[in-house]
This record gives C-alpha cells, sequence and structure tokens, in this order.
C-alpha cells in the first residue's frame, strides 16, 4: 500500500521529529511504502497550510492510498465539520485514512461508518451553535441600534428636515440620529460628500 505521512506542528520551537519517527515505523512494520511526508509548521486552525495544500493535490491525483496521520488534531483544528469534510474529501478522492494516536479512525478499519456518523452528528450540532451565536450577535447588535443592510437613504421630507437642522447649527452626528442612519448617509443626500 502506498502511504502519505502528514506531520504537523503549531511553532517553529516545536519538532516533528517524534511524529515522523513512529509513523514512519508503524508504516516499517505494516509494510507501506511511503511515498511522500507533507510536514506543516502552522496551526491547524488554518487551511493555508503549504504541504496541507499539496497534500489534497497529490490525494485528488491519487499518488497514494492511505494517508497517515498522528492524531486527528494535527490534520486540522477548524472544527468538527471541517474535518469532516476532510477526511469525506479524501473518500471522495478513493484515498483511505488512519489516525496513529486513534485507533477508530480509519477508513479502512470496522468503525468507520460508525465514526463518520458521530462526526457527522457532531458537526450539525456545530452548525446549529454557530447559527444561534449568530442571531443571539445580531439580535444584540440591533438592540443596541446598529443598523444592517444598505445604507439607507433619507426621503425627500428628511432632506428639508435634515437641511433644516443643519441651518441651525446642528452637528453630523446629531443629524443622522434623528433619522437612525450614519452621518455620512446625509452628507450623501445633501450632497455634501465626505467633508
Amino acid at each position: 500500500m502506498r502511504v502519505s505521512i502528514y506531520s504537523r506542528v503549531s511553532t517553529a520551537d516545536q519538532d516533528n521529529e517524534n511524529q515522523l519517527a513512529q509513523l514512519r515505523e508503524y508504516c516499517q512494520r505494516q509494510g507501506y511504502e511511503v511515498i511522500q511526508e507533507y510536514v506543516d509548521t502552522a496551526s491547524g486552525g488554518k487551511t493555508d497550510r503549504q504541504q496541507f495544500k499539496q497534500m489534497f493535490l497529490d490525494a485528488s491525483q491519487r499518488k497514494f492510498d492511505l494517508l497517515l496521520f498522528w492524531s486527528l488534531d494535527r490534520l486540522s483544528r477548524e472544527g468538527v465539520l471541517a474535518t469532516l469534510q476532510y477526511l469525506q474529501r479524501l473518500a471522495e478522492y478513493s484515498v483511505g485514512y488512519k489516525s496513529f494516536t486513534e485507533q477508530y479512525l480509519d477508513s479502512l478499519g470496522p468503525f468507520r461508518e460508525a465514526v463518520l456518523a458521530i462526526l457527522a452528528c457532531i458537526a450539525k450540532q456545530e452548525r446549529i451553535r454557530l447559527s444561534e451565536r449568530t442571531r443571539a450577535g445580531l439580535a444584540k447588535a440591533k438592540s443596541q441600534g446598529k443598523v444592517f443592510g444598505r445604507p439607507r437613504s433619507l426621503k425627500p421630507y428628511e432632506k428639508e428636515k435634515a437641511v433644516q437642522l443643519r441651518e441651525e447649527g446642528r452637528s453630523w452626528t446629531y443629524i443622522a440620529k434623528q433619522f437612525n442612519c450614519h452621518q455620512d448617509t446625509v452628507k450623501r443626500a445633501l450632497g455634501v460628500g465626505n467633508r
């Protein structure tokens, strides 16, 4: 079996050699042929890891049959949903995956479907929580007077009132508050620009 190894550490003062030595030894014991080693020094929460991207490109070209990594958090720390999508991408490329330290996480093993089902369930809950947090954040921002969407424009009668307020010496901020909009909206309506 043609195997590629993926190893990642977060910072330059950490060393990949411990992971790599054990992964190489495992491959040797199993009689696997190591085709490529992909080694990143980057946060697992980032998608722009150079070797990570190269590994997926090579997987899409079926340059190896199995991806071996130390543990799931070495592959990705982007959350369950993103990690599940990475595993599914490998499966779509007909490339297996195996975690060295997590025996149950093996696309060739008997628990493959069960583990993916659990990860999919967790990913669904993660999406729901993210949606709830987003709605809560929007509600809080709205309650604090934040206006969303395209900047509104002033109606003709509002323009007249804005001109009157400006002639009275009112500030742009004061006028904007009267119409619940940004001061740039008022300036734009009166043809003043952002001065």
